[in-house]
């Protein structure tokens, strides 16, 4: 896969489909790598007349790392979050999102439908509010504006978030550990049978696997705080989709990321958790192309 040089950065991304047809932009969440998207949600992207762009977050995939700044611990940035204190974190969703930028510059996109899931939502929302003139339309998917109220995970999602393997532990463990992650935040109306999950997740764990940029991404997540007016500020054509099922972003989030953006629609998925199961692939991909194009339809009847 080729990298270009963005914000500093050295960003590792894939592009499909015709580079002169309109651009969308996918922007994946906390330590996942570009193959998160699926190839079959991006090459039905790419049928219905888009150049699809995915890349790697900076701290993740072969991606550049950002090392060698000062940074909380997670335990005492949880608590500084939870009591509406400043978080100590390497960098931020914004710089995040200047990134993104970074790599729409780089390839020469003037324009894109930008789409982000889970944390790559909430930087695609923070991408629409800073930079407006670079967005055709925004979709955030099973994220969260950083309200507290309605960002606290189900149990069982927290409890195996907090079970991760010790540093030293092999790739076996590893790949087991996020199968069992993948398992507890699937989508409970269209379950991966594991051996496919399996299969799937041993791929990124061999493709990349940094869990000290993943804590770092977290931490920006962390010190974003309550983005409601930053929410506020956005004017790009917005859908909202969430899992009606999703254990670690409840819909509730969703709901209220939604309440936030002017305009913005609302999708919720019955038996969607927190992931991209096959199943769903066709739908995602209609609502989101079909987002797409009622947003360049609409800004053309507005001129």
């Amino acid at each position: 896969m080729p990298a270009v040089a963005a914000n500093g950065l050295t960003i590792e991304y894939e592009s499909l489909g015709d580079p002169s047809s309109p651009a969308i932009v996918l922007i994946m969440g906390l330590g996942m790598q570009l193959v998160g998207w699926p190839d079959d949600f991006c090459r039905l992207l790419a049928a219905e007349g888009y150049r699809v762009v995915r890349f790697d977050n900076r701290d993740c995939g072969l991606s550049s790392r950002i090392r060698g700044r000062r940074w909380s611990s997670p335990l005492l940035a949880f608590a500084a979050a939870r009591l509406g204190l400043p978080v100590l974190a390497p960098y931020s969703l914004e710089d995040m999102a200047k990134d993104t930028v970074g790599l729409m510059d780089a390839l020469g996109i003037e324009k894109a439908h930008v789409v982000g899931a889970s944390m790559g939502g909430m930087i695609a929302q923070v991408l629409a509010a800073r930079f407006p003139n670079r967005l055709l339309s925004l979709t955030s998917m099973m994220s969260a504006s950083g309200r507290r109220r309605f960002a606290r995970p189900r149990k069982e999602a927290l409890r195996v978030f907090l079970h991760r393997p010790p540093a030293h532990a092999d790739t076996a463990a590893v790949i087991a550990y996020l199968v069992e992650v993948f398992t507890v935040i699937g989508s409970p109306g269209f379950p991966t049978q594991r051996p496919l999950l399996q299969q799937r997740i041993s791929g990124w764990v061999r493709r990349a696997y940094d869990p000290a940029g993943t804590t770092r991404q977290l931490l920006a997540v962390l010190a974003s705080g309550d983005r409601r007016r930053l929410l506020q500020r956005i004017v790009a054509p917005t859908l909202v989709i969430h899992g009606a099922d999703d254990p670690l972003v409840p819909v509730e989030a969703g709901r209220d990321t939604a309440r936030n953006v002017p305009g913005a629609r609302l999708r919720i998925i019955d038996g969607m958790g927190h992931d991209l199961p096959d199943a769903l692939l066709p739908t995602l991909a209609r609502e989101i192309a079909g987002h797409c194009r009622s947003s360049v339809a609409g800004a053309a009847a507005a001129r």
